[in-house]
């Protein structure tokens, strides 16, 4: 079994990264400009686990994905994680570049990829997918994300229908976190959003860890998780 993961050298995608590997499943993982978070990883977890720095919204993206993780061996699983907020702020500052890219990387890009694994695993039982979805997709983050949680909306939309198109031969589930905290805050120009947010909202009065998410995330990847399908599990402290 190997699986793809998508954003796979920080956060939510590095820990679901490592924790497959500990099992002994083959990862193929892709980044967008991480180069050295990639290699490390790479030489820290050995053969087994190989990264690729890919455009996910690229044409030939999907096709290559696939042959690329098929060298490490039959691919049974894919984990849509790879994600962009855009700059935090309100919807009216967000300029049409940055509105196709999250609309691209978080909705269009998980669409193709899941078409793709359809494709291949026709008729080939066992298979998963798992697809990143936010608690913005149920609070709309308004003034500050609503583009990203629209589309967070859309794959949650997505995994209900897969799942009942692909099956049997293929379980679709998703995983929608809270609050966690991951670069993603920084680099939409919050660093301390999760910690703010969570203090305020959530019941347990923190926010998550991107290994809370990934153990959800591989769980539902594997056979323990085998009845379930089209899910939104949430893992969100109570939020």
């Amino acid at each position: 079994m190997t699986v793809i993961v998508t954003g796979g050298s920080r956060g939510i995608g590095r820990s679901v990264v490592e924790r497959l590997s500990a099992t002994g499943v083959p990862v193929l993982f892709t980044h967008s400009a991480s180069d050295a978070e990639a290699r490390e990883l790479e030489e820290r977890l050995g053969p087994q686990v190989r990264g690729v720095r890919l455009d996910i919204t690229g044409d030939d993206a999907p096709g290559l994905l696939f042959d690329l993780a098929e060298e490490l061996g039959e691919v049974s699983g894919l984990v849509n994680n790879a994600g962009i907020t855009g700059r935090i702020g309100p919807f009216t500052d967000l300029a049409d570049d940055d509105l196709r890219r999250i609309v691209e990387v978080n909705l269009v890009a998980p669409v193709r990829l899941c078409r793709e694994a359809a494709r291949r695993w026709k008729g080939r039982p066992g298979k998963a997918i798992v697809t990143v979805s936010s608690v913005a997709a149920r609070t709309g983050s308004p003034g500050e994300y609503v583009a990203y949680a629209a589309t967070k909306g859309a794959v949650e939309t997505m995994t209900v229908g897969l799942a009942k198109e692909l099956a049997p031969s293929v379980r679709v589930n998703a995983v929608s976190p809270g609050f966690i905290d991951t670069t993603i805050h920084a680099r939409a120009g919050e660093p301390g959003r999760a910690f703010r947010l969570a203090e305020q909202r959530v019941p347990l009065r923190r926010p998550g860890e991107p290994g809370e998410i990934a153990d959800a995330i591989v769980w539902l990847l594997s056979e323990q998780a085998s009845y379930v399908n089209g899910a939104v599990l949430e893992v969100t402290g109570g939020l």
